[in-house]
């Protein structure tokens, strides 16, 4: 067990490691080396450097990277949040499992292993806007469930999810740990109209109200209006960090998965990169108060690590370039007229 308790969890989240900045150095300087003129290729320049840091390669390799999707059941769905019913988690499980899922095609053609975990998905999280949706031991048992599937062999993580109602709680949590109104982070999710949205942010609003007097440090964040699956994406977000393996977030469910955790420690998404900004309408809003800037802007909502694994294509074009190009000198090309 990586957390085995609360404190555990909050010592880790308040002593993160940091990139190895000689790596950095010896990697930017190899980038105004390569035959091109200085920044012409842009955040690929950016991504090889970022890369070289948590790598502590100046010509850094990924030679084995993983998707993690992780799935739970919400009981907020009881408020008709969602246009799908919750067994549609279960099935959708049963699909990534055949093979059959965009992530499965997605990370297949980025070179990424796929590991799905699901939650206890025969017993829903708890309706947060009555209750805390998990307790203190479901919510480090989830934790430690992401957790589990990061291994310090990985060169790079990308998270996704599965569970019918988490942009209800996507939503909760960012209003929690960000402030402003439910409105700002209410979205249609899986397709939800007018009068769904309406539900929706009446729901995050009576939430808010419920826990206003409960502590809102990441952990009790995370247990009081986050799901199974929520929680494993920020254990596995965390302990990554903890082993100095760089993290590729998909959309709007993980990214809000670390909202908790950086309202505790804004340097948590230093060791981030954010896959695509998603078309829900609270991503955009969440990626800026996280500080980070998405590499895709494709119009696409479905999570399942869709995004994220998409980008990965980007990452490994910006490794190739970065350590396949020659230099000025083994060119043989003047650097300067």
């Amino acid at each position: 067990m990586i957390f085995a308790s609360p404190a555990d969890f909050r010592v880790a989240l308040a002593d993160l490691c940091v990139p190895d900045e000689g790596a950095i150095a010896a990697a930017r300087a190899r980038q105004a080396e390569l035959t091109k003129p200085a920044g012409s290729l842009g955040r690929l320049e950016e991504l090889a450097v970022f890369i070289a840091g948590w790598q502590g390669n100046p010509r850094p390799t990924i030679k084995r990277a993983r998707t993690a999707i992780f799935a739970g059941n919400h009981g907020v769905t009881v408020h008709g949040v969602s246009a799908f019913p919750a067994s549609v988690t279960v099935q959708m499980v049963a699909n990534f499992e055949a093979g059959g899922a965009a992530i499965n095609a997605l990370s297949g053609a980025a070179g990424l292993e796929l590991e799905v975990t699901a939650l206890d998905l025969d017993t829903p999280t708890a309706d947060f806007t009555i209750a805390p949706a998990m307790t203190e031991a479901e919510c480090l048992a989830a934790l430690n469930a992401g957790a589990a599937v990061v291994g310090n062999d990985l060169d790079l993580l990308t998270v996704g999810e599965m569970g019918i109602g988490n942009s209800t709680a996507a939503a909760a949590l960012c209003l929690r740990a960000f402030g402003g109104t439910a409105a700002e982070w209410i979205g249609p999710g899986t397709g939800v109209d007018a009068e769904g949205i309406a539900r929706k942010t009446a729901v995050v609003e009576r939430a808010r109200a419920f826990h206003a007097d409960g502590p809102a440090d990441a952990f009790e964040t995370l247990r009081r209006v986050g799901g199974r699956e929520i929680a494993a994406i920020a254990g596995a977000v965390l302990h990554a960090r903890q082993l100095g393996i760089p993290v590729v977030l998909d959309g709007f469910i993980s990214s809000a998965a670390v909202a908790p955790l950086a309202a505790d420690n804004v340097e948590i998404t230093d060791h981030c990169i954010a896959g695509h900004v998603s078309a829900e309408p609270g991503h955009v809003r969440l990626l800026a108060r996280l500080g980070l800037d998405p590499l895709l802007e494709l119009g696409m909502r479905l999570g399942e690590g869709s995004g994220g694994a998409l980008a990965v294509n980007l990452i490994r074009s910006a490794l190739a370039a970065h350590n396949q190009m020659a230099t000025f000198a083994e060119a043989q090309v003047a650097a300067k007229l």
